[in-house]
Formats: C-alpha cells, sequence, structure tokens
C-alpha cells in the first residue's frame, strides 16, 4: 500500500456513512435518535436562559444578517454555523445533556445543535435529520472509543467535530469518497481541551460543544470547497495526540450490527454523569429512611466509596453554580438539604448556603480500586451516613439509572422535556415541539415546523 492509499477501515467506514439509509437502524438504535433528538432540544433551550448565554447570544448575533436556523431557546434566527456554536455552548450548561459511557462523552449534545441548524438552512425532511444525527453519533461515537483519550483532555470539542461534520456531509448528499475526505479533514479540527475546566467550575469548557458543531459545519464545508485532508487522520490525532493508541479495527468491527446510539444514557439530574451514581445511591438509602428524609444538623459524616472517575469529584469549597455540578460533596449536601435534585439545589443561592456548605465538608470521599475495576460495564458505589447519635443509613449503587440496562421510562424523559420547556414556550407549544420531534420522520420540512417556537416572553 503506497502512502497515499486510505486504509481500509476508513473507505469501509466513510462507505457506511455515506450509503446506509435510515431504515437499516435497529429498532431500539431508531428509538434512541429520536429521544437524542428531542431530548437536547429543550437542555438547550433551558441553558440558554441562562445569563451568560443570554448576552453571548445578543453579542454573537450582533451586526449578523437573520438567518434560517433557529437559535434554540431564543427568537433568533441566524446563519446555521452561529446557530450550531450557540445552542451546543447553551446544551451543557446545566448539566442534563444525554451521553454514552462507550463513547467516553456525550456525543448527541456535541451534533444534534449543528444537524438541526444545518436541517433548518436547507429546509431537510425530519427523515434525512434523523438519518444524519444517527450516523453522526455512530461513526463518532466508535472513533472515540476506539482510542484511550488522555484523562487530561476533556472528550467535549473532540470527536464531536467528526459527528457534526458526518451529519452534514448526510444532509447534503456526500458520496463515500467525499465522506472520506470528510472524516479526514474533521478530524484535525477539534480543540485542546482541559478536564481541568470542569473541575475549576470553568464555564469557558462549555464553548468546547459548541466547537463541535460549528467546525463540523465548518469541515463539510470545506470539503465541498475542494479542501483537503490527510489520508489517514486518525493515525496522528488519535493515536499520537488526543491517545497513545488508536485501535481502527475496533471503529468498525460489528458496524451496522452493533449501534452504540441504542447504549446511550439520558440524564434526569443536572450534574456530571459520575455524580449520578452516587445520587442513586443517595435515593437508595433514604429509601430506608421514615420519611424519605434526613435533617442535615443531624448528620455526622457521610462516607462514599465510590470508582475513580466518580471520586475526582471531590471538591468541598465549590463557588460557582456550573463547579457545584461536578461536586460529588456538594451534591450529597444540596439533595439532602433541598429534598431532591432541582434545577434550584444548584443555583448559586444554594452554592451561597453555608448549611448546605457545612455539609459537604462532613462528606468523605474515596475511590475504591476494585470498584474501578467493575466500570465501565458497572458503576458502583456505596454510601453511609452517620449520624451523630451514632445510628447508620447504607445505600448503593451498581448501575445507574439511565444507562441501558436501567433506562429511564419514556414518561420520565416526557416529564423532563415538559419540566424544561414549558416555563420557556408555555404549553401549547412544548407539547406540540415534543409530539413533532418524537415523530420526527412525519415532518416534511424542519425548518418550517420550528416556525413560531419562540419563548413566550418574546411572542408576547
Amino acid at each position: 500500500m503506497s502512502d497515499r492509499t486510505p486504509p481500509d477501515w476508513l473507505l469501509t467506514l466513510a462507505d457506511f456513512a455515506a450509503r446506509t439509509p435510515l431504515r437499516a437502524l435497529s429498532p431500539a438504535a431508531l428509538h434512541k435518535a429520536r429521544w437524542i433528538l428531542a431530548d437536547c432540544v429543550p437542555v438547550i433551550a433551558a441553558g440558554m436562559q441562562q445569563p451568560e448565554m443570554r448576552a453571548f447570544a445578543a453579542r454573537h448575533c450582533e451586526g449578523r444578517g437573520p438567518g434560517r436556523a433557529w437559535v434554540i431557546g431564543t427568537s433568533r434566527r441566524a446563519d446555521p454555523l452561529d446557530a450550531a456554536l450557540l445552542g451546543g455552548t447553551a446544551g451543557t450548561w446545566l448539566e442534563l445533556d444525554e451521553g454514552n459511557l462507550y463513547s467516553h462523552g456525550h456525543p448527541g449534545i456535541q451534533i444534534v445543535p449543528g444537524a438541526v441548524a444545518y436541517a433548518q438552512h436547507l429546509g431537510a425532511n425530519g427523515a434525512d435529520l434523523l438519518r444524519a444525527i444517527a450516523l453522526g453519533y455512530e461513526v463518532s461515537a466508535r472513533i472515540s472509543r476506539a482510542c484511550a483519550m488522555h484523562l487530561t483532555i476533556h472528550p467535549h470539542g473532540t470527536y464531536g467535530v467528526i459527528g457534526t461534520a458526518v451529519a452534514a456531509a448526510c444532509l447534503r448528499g456526500f458520496d463515500p469518497a467525499q465522506m472520506r475526505e470528510v472524516l479526514n479533514v474533521a478530524a484535525t479540527m477539534g480543540m485542546a481541551t482541559s478536564r481541568q475546566t470542569l473541575l475549576d467550575g470553568a464555564t469557558v469548557r462549555n464553548i468546547f460543544t459548541g466547537h463541535s458543531g460549528y467546525m463540523g459545519l465548518t469541515a463539510a464545508r470545506l470539503v465541498e470547497c475542494g479542501f483537503t485532508g490527510e489520508v489517514d487522520s486518525f493515525r496522528t490525532v488519535y493515536g499520537k495526540i488526543y491517545a497513545d493508541h488508536f485501535e481502527p479495527q475496533r471503529v468498525i468491527d460489528g458496524l451496522g450490527e452493533e449501534w452504540l446510539i441504542a447504549l446511550n444514557y439520558f440524564k434526569l439530574y443536572p450534574t456530571g454523569r459520575y455524580v449520578h451514581s452516587v445520587i442513586d445511591a443517595l435515593l437508595d438509602l433514604l429509601g430506608a429512611v421514615p420519611g424519605g428524609r434526613l435533617a442535615p444538623a443531624t448528620i455526622a459524616r457521610i462516607e462514599v466509596k465510590a470508582y475513580a472517575r466518580a471520586a475526582m469529584l471531590a471538591e468541598k469549597s465549590v463557588v460557582s453554580s456550573f463547579g457545584a455540578r461536578f461536586s460529588v460533596p456538594f451534591a450529597l449536601a444540596t439533595l439532602l438539604h433541598h429534598g431532591g435534585s432541582s434545577l434550584a439545589a444548584f443555583e448559586q443561592s444554594a452554592v451561597d448556603n453555608p448549611e448546605i456548605q457545612a455539609l459537604a465538608a462532613r462528606v468523605d470521599l474515596q475511590a475504591d480500586a476494585s470498584f474501578t475495576h467493575r466500570y465501565p460495564a458497572e458503576q458502583p458505589v456505596d454510601l453511609k451516613i452517620v449520624l451523630h447519635d451514632g445510628s447508620t443509613y447504607e445505600g448503593h449503587c451498581t448501575i445507574t439509572r439511565g444507562e441501558p440496562a436501567a433506562p429511564h421510562s419514556d414518561d420520565e424523559l416526557k416529564q423532563k422535556f415538559r419540566a424544561l420547556g414549558t416555563p420557556i414556550w408555555g404549553d401549547a407549544r412544548t407539547r406540540h415541539l415534543l409530539e413533532g420531534l418524537l415523530d420526527v420522520e412525519r415532518i416534511e420540512d424542519f425548518g418550517a415546523f420550528s416556525e413560531g417556537l419562540q419563548p413566550v416572553e418574546a411572542a408576547g
């Protein structure tokens, strides 16, 4: 094979991305693809209501001409690149976006904003949008699975660029040769991201997902204009930069038969995913407590044993609402204080509450090597609460709720959609949007479908 000959695995992947029809998805994959689209939209809209995002959207769109792409959660229309940037950034703000442990991150929120924006720009139908999201998700998730990305790198803004680029290429009807070029171009356009951002509560981290949408759409545009990539960008970027080893065969093993998109999870708690395992253990513990509540003042200490990735989130002295979403001690303290995991439990007023801070300081979080060995197939956590009177309560998590082995019900996901969407769009628009997204294949023009869905305050 000459140095300019594309590797066989990449030809196979490009052919899959360019030629696979929507009907080839398994029923489970198709069901998840619909819900990933439906779940992302209100999560983006709710994140867009944050003061920083409202300011960013206004400043970014200032002086730009209107486009057809909906800036979700606002009354604005924009160019698809701008809508993808803003939607992706808003979508991770509240930590309610879906994810996938097998892909080591969050494919959906890196792909859906760009795919939706581009579909609206083109006037694409719902079936083509759904196919684009599903194939962009599957391809990029498999690429991430095939490398052991350095733990210092945050996965947002990396493989999501590829996912959005594939989705755009699908919507444009690229052939396998063009798709291969898109894959190679997009692979080199990710960010050198830092996981420390989430540990520091640095909100710049949210732009990483916006970058995936913006640069993914740009990658497809570059290929349309004749730009070219390396022969095998993955060997360089995913085998030497993001990670020290890349297994290309693992990308195509079971391609079209095993669907990683069907193995995703959805979030009901507004925290980093690894915190969810600890919250599940707390809920298990509270199930044995009379009345289901423990007064924080009665608690002497809280002991937690967890797998390594959950144990990393050990910061006790959080100072921001965003940072609070990545702290196991704070999450336990605020849930015990509020009696639930509402958005209010992670707002700045909760962070500033001295009683919550005092309880967080009494949490001891330790990694257990045997638990880490069981991850990611299991996400084990043991939790013990010791009261001042010496009595104890214990709770456990083996599989985090929302994972394929313990999925949330459709009714729970609909309740989440309505809870996030109704304050923004009102009841009637929220129901219209939910029903349409869950039956997206029937939509003839996705751009037209999204018209009239401005926030209620803008409508009034």
